[in-house]
């Protein structure tokens, strides 16, 4: 049995246990919707022998199916994703689901400001803003180019990109041909503004090239390292030779004064002795 999970989360998922279930505006129908692009009577999914089949019922903006436009009678299996108007179904059999290895991030646009203030878009992998029907975002916004914008998803980034519009896309005021969108980030396209709404993301850091530069200290060389205990010191050889030639002068510089010294003990040796007879 399929079971139908709304994209933007807006209530509960729903079981498709009748054989008859309708979507439109009209309140006689099993989902009741009330967005503009959506019909009285919109479409209808019938179940026959357990399959299931969704016919459009002749709307304007019709049914569509996986990204194409379905007429009557068209089988629905599980995981196919159905939209009216702005509205994403998907259609789950609780049975062939797999349980998620991991919970991926989630992404959403909410209109702020402009046509369809309010509303909450489900990002999935590749989406189109402008005026035209075939766009995933569609607005009637005569500021808008007919393909204007392209919103999709690269290993759980958001990015935007300007499908050169006539009036440019604008990111927190900046115009912007690509960029990485962040939570919180508001997109200006014509009228409209959309707030982004997901995980927050780690995005790499610019080089500030009026940043202080820190550069490394100079080397100094490494002092040397002590001696060994009892090791003796090496002799200079020219000290030693200095000294070796200091050595004659010195002693020709103190030999006078021996000499010297000398005569003045004889001399009194001799007064002292002519004075010892003199007595006697």
């Amino acid at each position: 049995m399929l079971r139908i999970h709304f994209a933007d989360n807006r209530q509960a998922p729903i079981w498709l246990v009748d054989e008859r279930f309708t979507i439109g505006q009209d309140s006689r129908n099993s989902l009741v919707l009330a967005e503009p692009e959506i019909s009285l009577f919109h479409a209808e999914i019938r179940q026959e022998h357990g399959q299931y089949y969704l016919s459009d019922c002749g709307t304007p903006g019709g049914t569509f199916v996986n990204g194409e436009r379905i007429g009557a009678r068209f089988q629905l299996r599980s995981d196919d994703r159905v939209r009216v108007g702005q509205l994403e179904l998907l259609l789950v059999d609780p049975a062939k689901a797999r349980p998620k290895a991991e919970t991926t991030a989630r992404w959403y646009l909410q209109v702020i400001k402009g046509e369809h203030e309010g509303q909450k878009y489900h990002v999935t992998g590749s989406m189109t803003f402008g005026r035209s029907v075939k766009c995933e975002l569609c607005f009637s916004d005569q500021e808008l180019s007919r393909r204007h914008c392209e919103f999709f998803l690269k290993d759980d980034v958001l990015e935007a990109k300007d499908l050169a519009s006539a009036n440019g896309v604008f990111v927190n005021q900046q115009k912007v041909s690509t960029a990485v969108l962040q939570p919180g980030d508001q997109i200006r396209m014509g009228t409209v503004t959309l707030l982004v709404i997901g995980p927050k993301v780690a995005a790499p850091q610019a080089v500030d090239e009026d940043a202080t530069l820190f550069m490394p200290v100079v080397q100094l060389p490494k002092a040397a390292a002590p001696r060994p205990a009892g090791r003796q010191p090496v002799a200079n050889p020219l000290r030693a030779a200095a000294q070796k030639q200091a050595a004659p002068a010195e002693a020709a510089r103190q030999s006078p004064n021996r000499l010297l010294i000398g005569l003045l003990v004889l001399v009194v040796a001799a007064a002292a002795a002519f004075a010892g007879k003199t007595m006697l």
